[in-house]
């Protein structure tokens, strides 16, 4: 493994120093034809591709840092305008036709991204992290595309060289791949200009929430909740857009609807809970807890698993699962127990459309102490119940943001298998207040409007 080192000379003279590292790994490279103001990378050739046309230091590293997810630190008020036009060049060389008179040092990091230093008079005066000018989450060879009525994808995909993966009848709307990053830019901004488009978005990546804690615990009480038949009326019926939710046993399966996968092929049980299953445990624990004086209930559940046996999911699969949660299955309470940093204007656009129809949202803060935005949590229709207790003060893994509209119980003991496990996070809080939300609306019957007002009794705001 090596490092990439260039610094200025007492004579102004310039050259490039190979560093050797003990660090294992391998540098990150860049490739494809690009499109003006773009940096490309192909990983497998270890080659860099850019235009640059008069852009500014700032906008150019927040770029870069997006595109490579190297963490990059500037040398603080250095400027620079940036122009350079050139294809498959390797790192070293390439850094040096962008940086031009700038001094760099690339250096690689065991088991986490490389890192850049930009820097007028030493290595060590950089010290100013850059911040991406796009989320980490971003998907840059991925579009979603919302098409006008009576229009048709597939000339416009073959027009711009995108394969079709994915198709929504309910929203017309479409999921396109293309072979670059550069190539997915170019079209967004092709699409965006185009009068048969509704709406272009870049597609993001949501990661499989496992973070939480999940230790053995002392056995609970079984759940003291009688279910009731659903009736023909109005019921209530809780969507959970989440993992896969394979039977519980212990009495929870006889509220769980029939479940649907948007991702494929859903895994089956294991030695733990999955996700799902704990945070439908929760759902009903809280239903249980809010209805004591009469515990039974006509609410149920319908899992819809956004991941399936993948790692990830995206904004696509979230959006869909939402529509046919609320389409096809009358689903008028929505739990996220996810969420990542891309504010995308196409799920906010469905988050929109279901709170227009009286559905209540509900998604995870993240288990982060920042005051960082996660999306969907920060978008105003959707409820976010951070983790903390009683008295409104934060758990110290939870966000606080600006966003958060109330704390609840970040920690839950739920049944698998025989076993009794603990299990905390945002997740909880989350599935909590959903559950709370799902008793109120049964037992009272009072608009969205009026349980909302009943759950900003029940969780405190948070504490400054």
């Amino acid at each position: 493994m090596f490092g990439l080192m260039r610094q200025r000379g007492a004579k102004c003279s310039w050259r490039l120093t190979v560093l050797v590292s003990m660090l294992m790994g391998c540098l990150i490279a860049f490739a494809a034809a690009p499109v003006p103001n773009t940096i490309s990378w192909d990983k497998n050739r270890k080659l860099m591709s850019a235009e640059i046309k008069g852009m500014g230091l700032s906008n150019f590293l927040g770029r870069l840092t997006a595109r490579t997810g190297w963490q990059i630190y500037v040398e603080p008020d250095t400027t620079a305008t940036i122009s350079a036009k050139f294809h498959d060049l390797p790192v070293g060389e390439a850094l040096s036709r962008l940086l031009g008179r700038l001094s760099f040092a690339l250096v690689p990091q065991t088991n986490a991204p490389a890192k850049l230093f930009v820097f007028r008079t030493s290595v060590g005066e950089a010290t100013q992290l850059v911040k991406a000018d796009r989320p980490m989450s971003l998907i840059p060879n991925e579009l979603i595309v919302r098409l006008k009525p009576g229009q048709s994808i597939e000339e416009l995909a073959s027009s711009l060289g995108a394969r079709v993966t994915g198709r929504s009848t309910n929203m017309n709307s479409f999921r396109l791949k293309f072979e670059t990053d550069s190539a997915a830019e170019y079209a967004k901004e092709k699409l965006g200009a185009n009068d048969a488009v509704a709406l272009v978005d870049y597609n993001y990546m949501l990661e499989r929430p496992d973070e939480m804690e999940m230790l053995l615990a002392s056995s609970r009480a079984a759940l003291n909740l009688r279910a009731q038949p659903v009736g023909d009326g109005n019921p209530v019926i809780v969507g959970l857009i989440d993992t896969a939710v394979p039977p519980i046993g212990n009495h929870y399966d006889q509220f769980l609807l029939e479940g649907l996968s948007v991702a494929g092929e859903s895994p089956g049980g294991g030695v733990e809970p999955t996700h799902g299953q704990s945070m439908a445990e929760t759902i009903l624990n809280a239903i249980a807890k809010t209805l004591a004086d009469n515990p039974s209930t006509s609410v149920r559940i319908l899992p819809v698993d956004v991941y399936g046996q993948n790692e990830n999911t995206t904004t696509w699969e979230v959006a869909q699962g939402i529509q046919r949660a609320i389409n096809e299955h009358k689903a008028n309470i929505i739990n996220l127990s996810l969420g990542g940093d891309g504010d995308s204007p196409f799920l906010r656009d469905i988050i929109e459309q279901a709170s227009r129809q009286g559905v209540l949202i509900f998604a995870a803060p993240g288990n982060q102490p920042t005051t960082a935005p996660t999306y969907p949590a920060a978008y105003p229709e959707v409820v976010a119940i951070t983790a903390g207790d009683p008295q409104g003060n934060v758990a110290s893994y939870a966000n606080r943001g600006d966003f958060i509209d109330g704390v609840g119980p970040g920690n839950a003991i739920i049944s698998y298998n025989g076993q009794s496990f603990l299990i905390s996070g945002t997740s909880v809080s989350t599935a909590y207040a959903a559950g709370v939300a799902a008793a109120l609306a049964e037992r009272s019957g009072k608009s969205k409007d009026e349980i909302l007002a009943l759950l900003r009794q029940i969780f405190p705001p948070p504490k400054k």
